[in-house]
């Protein structure tokens, strides 16, 4: 199994690509091999003298910024790494590519060279959220701005198969993001993608979600548009790093507090875990033809670690395939 990396992509490369490389395979050798995507001096100095088994450097001479068009990076940056990852994955020497680098210069790249897998109108990002009771799996979070019914359709389609694959469960009940429970709430868009997805869904879709229900709601898999869903993730990161923030200040800002916070460091640690984004790495853009892996733009060594796991996984419970085969099932509503 071949992994295209980007090397190159993130706040944190090429030092946390490399060291996340090299715990990964710490767990994982037998017939696995990273190709690092990147500019081969700036790669090899990060890993040493000599490169490890397991590894390989696919030489790049050009790097997408994040203040770029992502839209344009397969003409104005060919030789990019994520260009040329995405590359390796259309031309059959790799298996998967992973990257935390320009989420729309990943996205346009994946879908003029790989495609869309038959039948699917648009790809969509998946965000994969813990819970207390389990986990639950939002889509879309930000590959649609702008949507229609048909759309969020395949969405909750593709949603469903990749929660089936984290978590083991297959049929798992859908909800839709609106601002209220009734069917006639929200916006033209979100009424008539409930008259789409109950009709059919009839056996999984539960309904409307509201806001203040997302997380403890029995839907698993929550549908809506991607601008909705980037808004609601990025919320939901940040409210997590400010209540721990807030929580250490007053507990450093009382002597008596922080006795008592020696004896709760294993509950504190414990949460943070349930919702730390490093825990589950990337995410796999949904309805390319071929497995890409998108990551968190601050992506530490544990983060790439995970994402690549996340890779190899897509790759042998054979993701795509499955995907394919539901947006077959459901071709005949889009066409």
């Amino acid at each position: 199994m071949k992994i295209a990396l980007d090397a190159m992509g993130g706040d944190l490369a090429p030092w946390s690509p490399v060291k996340g490389t090299l715990q990964f395979l710490q767990d994982h050798t037998s017939g696995m091999e990273i190709i690092l995507v990147g500019d081969q001096t700036i790669l090899k100095e990060e890993i040493g003298d000599s490169v490890p088994k397991g590894i390989r450097i696919h030489h790049t001479t050009q790097v997408v910024t994040m203040h770029e068009q992502g839209s344009k990076a397969i003409k104005t940056k060919p030789d990019s790494s994520i260009v040329q990852g995405i590359n390796l994955v259309k031309d059959g020497l790799a298996d998967a590519f992973v990257s935390a680098g320009h989420t729309g210069a990943i996205m346009a790249t994946s879908l003029l060279s790989l495609g869309r897998i038959e039948g699917l109108k648009r790809p969509a990002l998946a965000a994969y959220i813990p819970t207390a009771t389990g986990g639950k799996i939002i889509c879309d979070v930000g590959a649609n701005p702008d949507a229609r019914p048909e759309h969020m359709l395949q969405f909750a389609i593709m949603a469903a198969i990749y929660f089936d694959h984290v978590e083991g469960k297959p049929h798992p009940k859908i909800g839709l993001v609106n601002i209220g429970s009734e069917p006639n709430k929200g916006s033209d868009l979100y009424q008539e993608a409930h008259k789409l997805v109950k009709k059919e869904l009839p056996n999984d879709f539960i309904g409307n979600v509201e806001g203040r229900h997302l997380l403890d709601s029995p839907a698993d898999i929550l549908i809506c548009d991607g601008f909705v869903g980037n808004t609601i993730l990025k919320f939901a990161e940040s409210w997590v790093n400010l209540f721990i923030g807030q929580l250490n200040k007053q507990i450093m800002d009382k002597r008596s507090y922080q006795m008592v916070a020696r004896m709760l460091q294993p509950v504190f640690t414990n949460l943070k875990k349930l919702y730390d984004y490093e825990e589950f790495g990337g995410v796999p853009l949904l309805g390319v033809n071929g497995v890409v892996i998108v990551s968190h733009g601050k992506s530490s060594p544990k983060a790439v670690k995970n994402s690549l796991l996340a890779a190899k996984k897509c790759i042998t419970e054979n993701l795509l395939g499955d995907i394919q085969h539901a947006i077959t099932e459901h071709m005949v509503v889009v066409n």
